[in-house]
């Protein structure tokens, strides 16, 4: 970088050199390394400064300045941590907790709560301005997500992320002063808005003001019921982030410790759901070969996300005849768990209580879908934890994952290719079916099974792949769905053709889903370091598996050849695929 494009300032004493354009804040941390304190602000989201923390002296400036917003100048001398500043913001910390539910050691975020963090540093030690407290009825009957806005701090960024990461608009700051909430449109239940349940209001949330809507009262009772057979099945990406919570890096593999943990919780089976993953593919990759030949429109656009299937419904209805009408894996080793593993075992369905560990919120949502209930109302998914819910039961019950023994998935729906794995990353099933499709349409596997064109971490691709000298196949990948509007708008308006589409509702797709682990220590929400570590777990699985597409797995074979007929069959159709319906929320009709 060249010295013109640089800025030279003072900061605490210090002279110092920063690119032009970057805030005070960014100066001080990127020279300096000094963190000045923060809550609005994130560098993934627009701008904000409403919280105040971050404040400093500028000299000749009569007033105190947001450092998070305001641009370093030539010659420009701040203090970042005077007597009168430091006072200043340990009283604007003292009035956000004043106004704050007094319930640490039994909140969610209790240990990983910003609020509380900066109330540290900060140097509160008593709370000073005692009186008033806000009050709102605190929302739970959502099945996906709580909404508790006694403990909201205003900062904004549950707005900014539904708006500016995910495209959804569902939540605004509404009434003034002491009234105002962060709320859906007209103040409605989230269960009456646009809302996806895709959680990423959770993540972003620096208290708990947003949660999942927990189910694990559910399953310990079922667990401890001697009548009911409780089964576990456990997503891709799991794997690749539960051991965070356990202080291992991020990008550890824990699959092994993690089956060990579950039995020792007492479930009677642990699945793995890369089965259906597998499954998923067959049938996906089945019908985009036969939409290739006319059997129906292109692009397929994949159906594995729930959050994004729920977008589909609610802005997109128009496109919901591209939509794959697979099952997404979750909801296919349900129903198989609830037909043929309860017959093959002589077990009565309704005893049968499927577990899904799931990195996303919304497949509680999902889970709770009338097209994936029995004709009486009981679901093929009985209960939907999140990876921090899991790592929540088993910090309970006294176990230490981090030093557990691996052990092995039950059979045969424990038994997965390496293509099953990748599903949690984003890119993961587009190359998972390119894969199988590409044999298929050749006569040959693949030379190279890694279709790295398609892994799209930074959020959106699009790529041509030559499969033959006559056939190049157009593919689109987004994760975030204000990424996937592009490819979407780029659809409906005719500007562009693809022959597939693959939606993930989150950053990094499932790896960054609405119901993973805090960030640890290092790390933020949304940061590409962390989505791309914990990817290269899931691609270092892969790797390591001599099994590596979806339809080569003798268990999948196996399940077709005893109980499903062939790939697409009607039976097929019946257990694994679906519909969507155009969904106007409630709460707007």
């Amino acid at each position: 970088m060249t010295s013109e494009t640089m800025v030279t300032l003072t900061i605490d004493g210090n002279e110092v050199s920063a690119p032009a354009g970057s805030t005070i804040m960014e100066a001080a941390e990127s020279t300096l390394g000094i963190r000045i304190p923060r809550l609005c602000y994130h560098p993934d989201l627009s701008m904000q400064g409403s919280c105040r923390v971050c404040i400093v002296e500028v000299k000749d400036v009569p007033y105190y300045m947001a450092s998070c917003a305001v641009k370093i100048a030539p010659g420009m001398e701040v203090r970042t941590n005077s007597p009168a500043i430091r006072e200043a913001r340990r009283d604007i910390v003292e009035l956000l907790l004043d106004n704050h539910p007094r319930a640490c050691l039994t909140c969610e975020r209790d240990g990983n709560c910003e609020l509380q963090n900066v109330a540290y540093a900060s140097g509160v030690r008593e709370r000073l301005f005692d009186g008033e407290r806000k009050r709102f009825p605190i929302e739970t009957d959502n099945v996906a997500v709580n909404r508790n806005q006694e403990k909201c701090i205003l900062c904004g960024r549950c707005v900014r992320t539904c708006a500016e990461v995910q495209g959804v608009h569902n939540l605004s700051q509404q009434g003034r002063g002491f009234t105002t909430e962060v709320a859906p449109a007209h103040g409605c239940r989230m269960d009456d808005s646009v809302c996806i349940q895709c959680g990423q209001c959770i993540n972003a949330c620096p208290t708990a003001a947003f949660t999942e809507h927990s189910f694990t009262d559910d399953v310990w009772r079922a667990i401890a019921d001697p009548e009911t057979h409780v089964v576990a099945q456990t997503a891709p990406a799991i794997r690749a982030t539960i051991g965070e919570g356990f202080g291992m890096k991020p990008g550890t593999p824990a699959a092994g410790q993690m089956v060990t943990a579950l039995r020792r919780l007492g479930f009677d089976r642990v699945f793995d759901t890369n089965f259906a993953a597998d499954l998923t593919i067959v049938e996906e990759a089945t019908e985009l070969l036969r939409r290739m030949e006319g059997a129906g429109p292109l692009p397929l656009l994949t159906s594995c996300s729930p959050g994004w299937v729920n977008f589909l419904e609610k802005f997109y209805p128009e496109l919901i005849p591209y939509a794959s009408s697979c099952r997404s894996p979750m909801s296919m080793m349900s129903s198989l768990l609830k037909t043929w593993y309860a017959e093959r075992h002589g077990l009565d369905p309704k005893k049968v209580f499927v577990v899904g560990v799931m990195p996303c919120t919304a497949k509680k949502y999902e889970s709770r879908r009338p097209e994936f209930m029995s004709a009486d109302g009981v679901p093929d998914t009985d209960a939907v934890i999140t990876t921090r819910e899991l790592i929540w039961m088993i910090k309970n019950y006294g176990i230490d994952l981090a030093h557990l023994p691996e052990d092995d998935f039950d059979s045969p729906l424990g038994e997965s290719s390496g293509a099953g794995d990748i599903f949690g990353t984003t890119g993961g099933v587009m190359e998972a079916a390119l894969r199988m499709a590409v044999e298929k349409l050749t006569g040959a596997p693949p030379a190279s099974l890694e279709f790295t064109e398609v892994r799209a971490v930074e959020g959106l691709r699009e790529r041509e792949l030559k499969v033959t000298d006559a056939l190049t196949l157009r593919v689109g990948v987004a994760n975030g769905l204000t990424n996937a509007r592009q490819l979407l708008d780029a659809v409906v308006n005719q500007e562009k053709t693809f022959h597939v589409i693959e939606i993930m509702a989150c950053p990094g797709g499932c790896i960054g889903g609405g119901g993973q682990p805090y960030p640890p220590r290092g790390y933020r929400i949304f940061d590409k370091r962390l989505l791309a570590e914990r990817a290269s777990a899931l691609y270092a699985i892969d790797q390591k598996k001599k099994l590596r597409s979806s339809n080569h797995n003798p268990a999948i074979q196996a399940l077709y050849k005893e109980f499903l007929g062939a790939p697409g069959s009607d039976k097929a159709h019946k257990l694994l695929h679906t519909h969507y319906t155009p969904r106007l929320p409630r709460g707007i009709r």
